[in-house]
């Protein structure tokens, strides 16, 4: 099955191939958001389908290196691929709306890349010189365990950038079944899992005897979590939402004249809004307290002061002694004022990591360096409900989130997301990002708000299903009902606790295993 791998240059070749697959996987096809929810077509689970035959050629590709050095080429070819084609549209960020040359933020996006793509290339390497051997159980299990490992490293390591994790193409497949023991690392090493089985069962002659063990434990790994126990939550205290999308453009947010526009659309939008809980974006007021007009806040802390409506709004805090926070402040009667201060900051965005000073003073964007909250922040009790607020790409980070479950009597009902990704057009990123919170929502069986400044503004429950959403790049204000939920999944209980590292130590004792049968074989 290998007789077109013969040399390094097909080898190449093919695992860049199967790395565009892979990143066509990622590529939402969730049918276009409106007013109200969107119909989910049996489309849905293609990206599932298309993820694990991506990685199942990879495998194939590494079964013909002849060597670990080999081996690690593919998988950093392979993974530029995926991940170039998942992150393209930091371009966008960097060229339109920074300023920088089009050249250098090509360049800046493939160095990215490349960089994440070194995570892979050791995991490939390794398990040619380690994982590859006769048994295709030890095969197949050694490929799970340096793919769940080289996954981690990216999601952590650096701070961590683990946008377009494997998980995430299986929102909609059989797998996400697996969401709430194992998270999104445990369904990627999973769907590694699988693909390997199926590779093995391909080389062996798909429809043999020898293949049966393969194609049995593909079966076993795709139905399993169809069977497993899945209700680990019940209802809580419900609210009524209206979740502001601005619409503000990009290039015109901080420019002063339109900075007041954006402004007065966002308080007007607050002030008209009735309903428990209103939530307005990540800095939908772009502005620090003391550069606010004279008596707005007072103004909007007196809205919410009376009746039963609260809110919570996207806002920096700080100053140049104390330092800035990219925060949530809410309001409501009767409560003493909340404040969210973001606790996992976006490098070059929110803090700029050493010696790349350069390169961020080339940009004409507001950055700076933020200080960080809290990591297990406390929830704000709304009208019965606990709400949990994350803002921006801080839910890509499940087991940050998990650690708010680590008491269930003050463990979130309701997560909210306040987002800004105008920085990105109108690209992928933002059905990219509405995947991650769903992914959020099944692993930690909680509903999610998302209010967001060009989409995707939507209500998730807990199933991580979209019950209502705005079309993405309209300025207008979703109005829903929220179900809140209590109890705790196992995912939020062991990874609350101890974070990634139960993923990693099982990964770690399987290639032990592989190494040291290997080196008796």
């Amino acid at each position: 099955m290998t007789a077109g791998l013969t040399t390094p240059g097909p080898r190449l070749l093919a695992a860049a191939l199967v790395g565009v697959l892979h990143a066509l996987a990622l590529v939402p096809i969730t049918p276009g958001l409106t007013q109200g929810a969107p119909v989910v077509s049996a489309w849905a689970v293609l990206p599932a389908i298309l993820q694990v035959l991506a990685v199942a050629g990879l495998v194939q590709v590494l079964q013909a290196a002849r060597s670990a050095r080999e081996g690690a080429a593919a998988g950093f070819v392979f993974s530029l691929c995926w991940l170039t084609g998942c992150i393209w549209w930091l371009f966008i960020s960097m060229h339109r709306y920074g300023g920088l040359p089009a050249w250098m933020a090509a360049a800046a996006v493939l160095a990215l890349a490349a960089t994440l793509s070194l995570y892979l290339a050791a995991a490939c390497g390794a398990w040619v010189r380690w994982g590859r051997g006769r048994a295709w159980g030890l095969q197949v299990a050694a490929f799970a365990a340096v793919w769940c490992l080289a996954e981690w490293a990216r999601a952590r390591w650096f701070t961590g950038f683990p946008w377009g994790a494997a998980g995430y193409a299986h929102v909609d497949g059989p797998l996400v079944g697996w969401a709430p023991y194992l998270g999104v690392y445990g369904i990627g090493a999973v769907a590694a899992g699988l693909a390997a089985a199926l590779q093995v069962a391909w080389a062996r002659g798909l429809f043999t005897r020898a293949a049966w063990p393969g194609v049995a434990t593909a079966l076993v790994l795709a139905i399993t979590p169809l069977l497993l126990p899945g209700g680990f939550t019940s209802p809580g205290a419900s609210l009524s939402v209206a979740l502001l999308q601005g619409n503000v453009p990009q290039d015109e947010k901080f420019e002063e004249h339109f900075l007041y526009q954006a402004l007065s659309w966002h308080v007007q939008a607050l002030g008209r809004a009735e309903a428990d809980l209103v939530i307005a974006p990540e800095t939908a007021i772009p502005l620090l307290p003391s550069q606010l007009p004279e008596g707005l806040w007072e103004a909007l802390a007196q809205r919410f002061s009376t009746g039963r409506s609260h809110a919570l709004i996207g806002m920096p805090q700080g100053d140049e002694d104390a330092g800035y926070t990219n925060s949530a402040m809410g309001l409501g009667p009767n409560l003493p004022l909340f404040r969210y201060d973001k606790y996992h900051l976006v490098p070059f965005g929110e803090f700029i990591p050493w010696g790349f000073r350069w390169f961020v003073d080339r940009m004409h964007i507001p950055l700076g360096d933020f200080n960080r909250g809290a990591l297990a922040a406390p929830s704000w009790p709304v009208l019965g409900a606990r709400v949990a607020p994350n803002i921006c790409y801080e839910d890509l980070y499940g087991e940050e989130l998990a650690t708010r479950f680590k008491d269930p009597a003050q463990a979130p009902t309701v997560l909210a997301n306040l987002s800004n990704i105008g920085w990105f057009g109108k690209t992928e990123a933002v059905g990219q990002h509405l995947q991650i919170s769903r992914l959020r929502s099944l692993e930690l069986q909680r509903p999610m708000l998302r209010a967001t400044n060009t989409g995707a503004t939507v209500v998730i429950d807990h199933r991580g299903v979209v019950q209502a959403a705005l079309a993405p790049h309209t300025q207008g204000i979703l109005r829903a009902k929220v179900q809140g939920r209590e109890g705790t999944t196992p995912y939020a209980w062991w990874a609350g606790r101890f974070g990634l590292w139960p993923l990693v130590l099982m990964a770690c004792a399987v290639l032990l295993v592989s190494a040291r049968l290997s080196r008796r074989g």
